[in-house]
């Protein structure tokens, strides 16, 4: 049984034009160990999908289908089912963490919070124990820092103290969104670097939220491409990459600046047409329906399946496109990390 299985979910919002369908039939599944990457826009749908494993959607959303952790299940779970979890078994870095830090509050007692609350541990206990995770993350003099403030740390430094509150129970899940952002390129690699070898040190599963496909490529096994709620494309990052099936996705990597000399450079970076439509503007058939190039008239209807692309040990490449004839798979280039040196996983 995996870790973590989600099927069918559905998450609605309430909108100032009424219900609006946010997440529409997500489904993956985790097994300790494994690492998953959620990549689309802003508004796709990733975070949302990352709240519901949490159980921190607005009071006012409507979620079904059916999350499992560990056999549990999340949806319909109450407060206390999902307060005994949360810092727990399943721990979150968020992508801001001046908002996710309680400014009035030393970084010290935010760490040690967790280890009282869910192990029981001691005041001295809890110190010690926060202590050995604030040094294990990076922070240098982490005994003097105990009682410092979050103003008191730089942007990386208190990236890295949000992870320390999150491992600090162990969890058997870490979800990590845009965890690099407002981050300079540098420390952008060192907090990845120290959230995968945290990931393997424990033999957690990572799920990583990105708009960054270099991230991606670099960090996770395996990928889902959103779009409007919708998964569009998935399978291993590997065979994603070496054979994009879906427009979206290849228009994510079309729109991202590559290295090399100047001559070869486009003039203007490659743009997908159109904009972001709103959630109540979706069409009922394929989310992407009408910024597509390959756009028909049964797109805006009809509702694509999924589509197997290739299968291989690690996995179905899949991908939901009415038109699978016209979308000859396309390899990413070969350079595809960007600013971010290559790290590899095994």
């Amino acid at each position: 049984m995996p870790l973590l299985e989600v099927s069918d979910l559905h998450i609605r919002l309430q909108t100032h034009r009424g219900p609006a369908d946010a997440v529409h039939g997500v489904g993956f599944a985790l097994e300790r160990g494994e690492t998953l990457g959620l990549i689309g826009e802003s508004g796709c749908g990733k975070s949302l999908t990352a709240m519901a494993l949490m159980g921190l959607l607005p009071e006012s959303a409507e979620v079904s289908g059916s999350i499992r952790f560990d056999g549990q299940e999340l949806v319909g779970a109450s407060d206390a089912q999902m307060c005994r979890l949360r810092g727990h078994r399943i721990g979150m870095v968020f992508q801001e963490p001046m908002t996710a830090l309680n400014p009035v509050h030393t970084v010290g007692r935010q760490v040690a919070e967790p280890l009282r609350l869910h192990l029981g541990l001691d005041a001295a206990a809890a110190r010690q124990r926060a202590i050995a995770l604030l040094d294990r993350v990076g922070i240098p003099q982490a005994a003097q820092r105990f009682d410092a403030y979050p103003h008191q740390f730089s942007g990386g430094q208190r990236q890295r103290i949000t992870i320390a509150m999150a491992l600090a129970c162990g969890p058997d899940l870490l979800i990590a969104d845009e965890p690099t952002t407002a981050l300079d390129v540098t420390i952008q690699q060192q907090i990845l670097d120290l959230i995968s070898d945290l990931v393997a040190e424990r033999n957690m599963a990572l799920i990583l939220i990105s708009h960054d496909l270099g991230v991606i490529s670099q960090n996770v096994d395996r990928m889902l491409v959103m779009y409007g709620g919708n998964v569009v494309e998935s399978g291993p990052t590997a065979s994603i990459f070496a054979a994009m099936a879906h427009p979206y996705t290849r228009g994510l990597l079309a729109a991202r600046p590559q290295l090399g000399p100047r001559a070869v450079q486009p003039d203007r970076l490659a743009t997908i047409a159109g904009t972001v439509p709103e959630l109540a503007d979706l069409p009922a058939g394929c989310p992407f329906a009408g910024r597509c190039t390959f756009t028909t008239l049964a797109c805006h209807h009809t509702r694509p399946n999924a589509t197997l692309v290739a299968q291989d040990a690690d996995g179905d490449h899949l991908v939901r496109c009415l038109r699978p004839e016209a979308m000859v798979p396309t390899a990413a280039p070969a350079v595809v990390e960007n600013t971010l040196p290559v790290r590899s996983h095994s």
